[in-house]
């Protein structure tokens, strides 16, 4: 017998856990966090609002819950042989992401909880750092390269890379263009090869 809990693959608990998911997210394109609810959240998944009150807790806790198992996803690392186009495309990929509407609903509510929610935040720094660590590889080649400097911070490059698109999704508003992964990429890789980005 399995631990009260506990999670099968493909058992009941998984099948609730991906109904009451693809609720939510439905739920936030269509009324917003403003007008998501538990309830509403049960009735489209067809679960009574008990069951998601007993494993989440809150709507708080499940939007960071979704946020984990979709935005918490990895972009794939490229390796296109140059540390430029490296970062281009993590940009383009990145920037893919944040366009993508059921992804971005529940981003949006995570980031905003951030600013009070201790699990929120935790959820986002978490994110943040599996996206750079993913990333040091990337750099690490370039160094290995001699495309980047000896002692180049690899971290300090990926959020660097980064910076742009989410200052454009969160604060100024601006269209993501993927041309702008185009010359993100440029500026970094110059500042690499320059030695600016060291540790």
């Amino acid at each position: 017998m399995q631990p009260t809990g506990s999670v099968r693959p493909g058992g009941r608990t998984a099948r609730t856990k991906a109904a009451v998911t693809e609720a939510l997210v439905a739920e936030l394109l269509e009324v917003g966090y403003a007008g998501t609810t538990i309830e509403r959240i049960a009735q489209r998944a067809g679960v009574a609002k008990t069951t998601v009150y007993r494993r989440w807790g809150s709507l708080a806790q499940l939007v960071v819950d979704a946020f984990a198992d979709t935005a918490g996803a990895q972009v794939p690392l490229p390796d296109t042989g140059s540390l430029e186009g490296d970062l281009r495309e993590l940009g383009r990929a990145s920037i893919a992401m944040l366009r993508m509407p059921h992804l971005r609903a529940v981003f949006d509510v995570v980031v905003r909880e951030a600013i009070h929610d201790p699990a929120a935040r935790s959820a986002l720094t978490e994110f943040f750092a599996a996206r750079i660590a993913n990333g040091a590889a990337i750099v690490e080649r370039a160094v290995a390269r001699g495309e980047a400097a000896e002692g180049t911070d690899p971290a300090e490059v990926i959020r660097m890379v980064g910076a742009p698109y989410y200052a454009r999704a969160y604060i100024t508003g601006e269209p993501l263009d993927p041309a702008l992964a185009d010359r993100t990429a440029a500026v970094i890789a110059l500042a690499a090869r320059e030695g600016l980005l060291l540790r």
